[in-house]
């Protein structure tokens, strides 16, 4: 996944060191902090560590190392507010693997109906992000994005074929969507 560091990077892309800079803001952020403490209280504390910038050779904004912490694609985000939402995203992958004694990544559901959390609460899919995506409709267009997004990172899974992802998607739909744990309601 890491690029060669002497590569040039793209044009608006930030260097891992500014990256770096943002997901310290991050860790700020009232969300991220609640995050964070309920990982903590879960048994599952993470420390600063636990973030690291890196240059990305795939197109994405990060990943969730099961067991080793938060990659940051530092040549693929161009503000902090794309940083906090990667950010966001990843942990809520590491609640739900914190919070699921049996979260098995390879199994499709299991990934889906994280997918399905990390798209809906991290911010991914909020009317704004989505409108700079191009993607204009306004009726079902949150719902919609979380489908989509969800599908694109479990087609990622090399045991996951399309018709497995969307079967998967489909499957744990409503149970997953409407789960906001740790948050009250999706923020």
């Amino acid at each position: 996944m890491a690029n060669n560091p002497s590569q040039n990077p793209r044009p608006g892309s930030r260097t891992v060191k500014e990256c770096n800079d943002r997901i310290r803001r991050s860790l700020q952020t009232p969300m991220v902090k609640l995050l964070r403490e309920h990982l903590e209280k879960a048994g599952c504390g993470i420390g600063d560590n636990f973030f690291k910038a890196v240059d990305c050779d795939m197109k994405i904004g990060g990943g969730y190392v099961p067991g080793k912490g938060i990659i940051v694609c530092a040549n693929h985000l161009r503000s902090q507010g794309l940083v906090d939402e990667v950010v966001m995203h990843e942990l809520i992958h590491a609640y739900d693997e914190c919070r699921a004694a049996n979260l098995n990544w390879s199994n499709c559901a299991h990934q889906a109906c994280s997918e399905i959390r990390a798209n809906h609460l991290s911010g991914n899919c909020h009317f704004k992000r989505e409108l700079l995506r191009g993607n204009l409709n306004l009726k079902g267009q949150g719902k919609e994005c979380v489908r989509r997004r969800a599908m694109m990172s479990v087609m990622c899974n090399p045991r996951c074929s399309e018709v497995m992802a969307k079967g998967a998607i489909e499957a744990v739909w409503d149970l997953c969507y409407n789960d906001t744990k740790p948050f009250d309601r999706a923020p």
